[in-house]
């Protein structure tokens, strides 16, 4: 939602089948041989995946450069896939079978030559009533801008949207940088599409972005300025225990970058790259990420958003909802600065960081982060 724009996305992960017994998906009914899924990349691709368990392919289509292809993929011992794809665009994969995917992805983007990190929902219907009267946490994987966002998104029973969210990058803009976001965008402005499965938010500037969701309660918008998950929020601000654990995540990173240019000329230079990576969480709400090769991404004591007073204490001008099962944590030393938000969503764990050097230099370079986990 950065500069007004409402975007949604979500988050996967990959359930396990026991030897010997029937797949079951995230809602325990029995898995499909073959399951259709929506996906946003990270880079503002729209793509259509399917996955043939049976004959262990990969069917993908993206609509926004015409990259397609069916592929073979292997199970590896974590539970994840490796892709084997001829043309070296699909690299590795979680699933919820009939849930929801992430993907791995080398060629995305216009030009075919950019990495991303794709996120795809089971493709059901989904009308502007299935959401109405809602509220929503939502965390934005944005691929320019400062790359991390999360705020909050509400639809009244009319279908009219209303968006508050905090962008951390706004410290390289002071004093005219805007921490705070807000954006309305009127029902009369939703276009939903013939086939049930999807909707469009005509959006003011005169992009458009898709809207598509889930049984589960999970939505996703596909954006040009990339992917964002909306979120159930939780029943109270507290850290469940229960979410502790090791996890398996994939996870797109884009280090020094730095945006050049004026206003909506703008763009973001900088070389993105992605990795695998081990988030752990303890029973006391201690992160940690490393990398695969050992290195710290983060590490820290999960804060509720809503005990976070620079973020939310109800005054005007701050977050507009305290966002119960959101979390954050921020690292201040001598040289550098790094704020980390995190939030869980069944077996899987949505994280995002922003990080720049101390002391603070107007429109410095930064480093973000965002990913995905799988318990």
């Amino acid at each position: 939602m950065k500069h007004g724009k409402c975007v949604a996305l979500i988050v996967a992960c990959l359930l396990l089948a026991g030897c010997g017994s029937t797949p079951k998906s995230a809602s325990g009914a029995p898995i499909t041989t073959v399951r259709s899924y929506n996906g946003t990349a990270s880079v503002g691709d729209f793509l259509t995946i399917s996955i043939d368990s049976l004959a262990q392919t990969i069917t993908y289509r993206n609509y926004t450069n015409g990259e397609t292809g069916t592929v073979p993929y292997t199970v590896n011992s974590d539970g994840g896939y490796s892709i084997a794809d001829p043309s070296g665009n699909l690299l590795s994969a979680y699933e919820v079978p009939g849930y929801v995917m992430v993907v791995e992805a080398a060629n995305a983007g216009a030009n075919r030559d950019t990495v991303a990190l794709i996120t795809a929902v089971e493709s059901v219907p989904v009308t502007v009533q299935t959401l109405a009267a809602k509220n929503f946490n939502y965390i934005q994987f944005r691929h320019r801008d400062g790359g991390a966002e999360f705020g909050t998104v509400t639809l009244d029973a009319q279908g009219n949207i209303t968006a508050n969210s905090y962008d951390p990058g706004a410290i390289l803009w002071q004093p005219y940088g805007t921490y705070f976001n807000g954006s309305t965008f009127p029902a009369s402005g939703l276009t939903e599409d013939p086939s049930g499965n999807f909707f469009v938010v005509h959006e003011g500037d005169g992009s458009d972005s898709t809207v598509f969701g889930t049984q589960n309660g999970l939505f996703a918008v596909d954006n040009s300025n990339g992917a964002i998950l909306g979120l159930p929020k939780a029943a109270s601000k507290n850290f469940d225990p229960s979410v502790a654990g090791a996890y398996s995540a994939i996870y797109y990173e884009k280090p020094n970058a730095q945006m050049q240019g004026q206003g909506n000329t703008s763009v973001e230079v900088g070389t993105a790259t992605e990795g695998k990576a081990s988030v752990t969480v303890s029973a006391a709400g201690g992160v940690t990420i490393v990398d695969s090769q050992g290195n710290a991404m983060a590490s820290g004591n999960l804060l509720p958003v809503a005990d976070v007073t620079y973020i939310y204490d109800a005054s005007p001008g701050k977050l507009a909802d305290p966002c119960y099962g959101m979390f954050t944590f921020e690292t201040v030393t001598a040289s550098l600065h790094q704020e980390v938000f995190v939030t869980f969503q069944g077996h899987a764990v949505i994280f995002s960081s922003f990080q720049t050097a101390l002391p603070v230099q107007n429109n410095g370079t930064y480093t973000y982060f965002q990913g995905v986990g799988l318990k």
